[in-house]
């Protein structure tokens, strides 16, 4: 299940459990906000969109700190005029964990926890099965296991050399008879 809210004049889409920064709230870190702007929410059967809102759904977080976005600097040039302004900016944040995503009365977080047995079940199948896989595996490798052959003990040939060639003889002076 997961729902998309506007706040701070952005939109987000967001699940249980997800974090991300939003512009600064009137909040301190370590209290709960309600964003009641939720605009879509997606469940494993339906999807709900709002006209602007969708009514009776909220989404609930817990503000985990406060932050300072990256610096973002304006650079403004006007050639002939001797004119350079620049301009640097900061955004402060937010940053919330969700921990809540309801919508007419179905919470995203009785479902998790509802789901809770099956996951642990379907993990303690796989745990099975892999030992399985592991134990046919190890199986064939004995199966198909064969000695390696004895080295035997032969001389190395070496490559044939190559004879060096032969050198001129240098000419005698004529002058020296």
């Amino acid at each position: 299940m997961y729902a998309v809210i506007e706040t701070g004049g952005k939109q987000y889409r967001v699940e249980l459990g997800s974090e991300l920064h939003v512009e600064l709230l009137d909040a301190t870190p370590g209290s709960e906000v309600t964003f009641d702007r939720v605009l879509l929410v997606r469940t494993a059967t339906s999807t709900e969109v709002g006209t602007p809102v969708v009514s009776g759904a909220k989404v609930t977080a817990l503000v985990v700190g406060q932050e300072r976005g990256v610096k973002t600097i304006s650079f403004k040039y006007r050639p002939k005029a001797r004119s350079r302004i620049t301009k640097g900016h900061r955004q402060e944040l937010h940053l919330i964990k969700v921990t809540e995503v309801a919508v007419n009365g179905t919470s995203a977080k009785a479902l998790w926890e509802a789901g809770a047995a099956e996951r642990e079940q379907a993990k303690v199948a796989s745990k099975a099965a892999a030992a399985e896989k592991a134990k046919a595996d190890a199986a064939l490798a004995e199966k198909l296991k064969v000695e390696a052959p004895a080295e035997k003990s032969a001389p190395k040939k070496t490559a044939a050399k190559k004879p060096a060639a032969k050198k001129t003889a240098a000419k005698k002076p004529a002058d020296a008879e």
